[in-house]
């Protein structure tokens, strides 16, 4: 009986799956387009500490990729570049209700929420030639030296906000939309500027001259001057997600201690 009339909350645990889609913004997609969606899914664990706020981990994979084609940019047609990443993360987030969020309670199942977090995620960007795929960061297409290749694990930062919706006291349907702050503009392998092509092969190899500069696939004459601005080091890229959960509830509530 004393739960019914003195219950208060206990600390309660969630564990659930997501899927959903993700998008990149970077050199190759400089305004926002989502022509080229990815697929994005992964599992999650969350501690509620209280109804307002939580804290969540969680194991994600996202496909993210682009290309020039893609865009009505006269430079980035010719420039005639494109790339393609798979990414897993693992990523560590707190989460605050704007409204007292309780699975079992009728008047507390709904609540948006924001969060904020931060990570690692792995990244190793590929292109298509000749009919196979190509790893893109041995090739030092930008002209970087040996050991002098952008690191494919790095560290983030995660943003963003969502919803929670209980459908009983067992589970529960979270939206959520998920930004990355990264630190690299390599994720497209695109950043500074065209490297010296014989520079280039004498270190790379050919097909690092090839992959490095692609307008002579679709222009009269290459592009690639030394020098010439090959993406924007101004600004690092990004990646989002859009995906829906289902979520199980573990835990309950229980009697005060007197």
């Amino acid at each position: 009986m004393c739960c019914l009339s003195l219950s208060v909350t206990a600390q309660s645990y969630e564990l659930g799956a997501w899927a959903g889609v993700s998008n990149y913004f970077g050199d190759l997609n400089p305004n926002f387009g989502v022509q080229r969606l990815g697929g994005a899914g992964g599992i999650l664990g969350r501690v509620n500490v209280n109804p307002r706020v939580s804290f969540k981990v969680a194991a994600n994979y996202a496909n993210v990729g682009y290309e020039d084609a893609l865009t009505n940019n006269e430079f980035q047609q010719a420039r005639n570049l494109s790339f393609q990443s798979d990414i897993f993360e693992g990523v560590g987030q707190v989460e605050f209700n704007f409204l007292p969020f309780i699975s079992s309670e009728y008047d507390k199942f709904f609540t948006p929420y924001l969060f904020v977090g931060g990570g690692f995620f792995h990244f190793n960007p590929r292109t298509q030639f000749d009919d196979e795929w190509v790893f893109l960061q041995p090739l030092g297409t930008e002209g970087q030296g040996r050991n002098e290749e952008y690191t494919l694990t790095q560290g983030m930062l995660a943003y963003g906000g969502g919803f929670k919706f209980a459908l009983n006291y067992a589970w529960s349907i979270n939206i959520e939309a998920s930004a990355r702050r990264l630190f690299t503009d390599y994720l497209d392998d695109v950043s500074t500027t065209y490297a010296d092509p014989q520079d280039l092969e004498n270190l790379r190899g050919p097909l690092a001259v090839q992959l490095a500069d692609r307008s002579w696939e679709v222009a009269e004459a290459p592009i690639g001057e030394i020098g010439r601005q090959r993406g924007d080091p101004l600004s690092n890229d990004t990646y989002v997600t859009l995906g829906i959960s289902l979520v199980y509830h573990i835990g309950g509530v229980k009697c005060p201690d007197f």
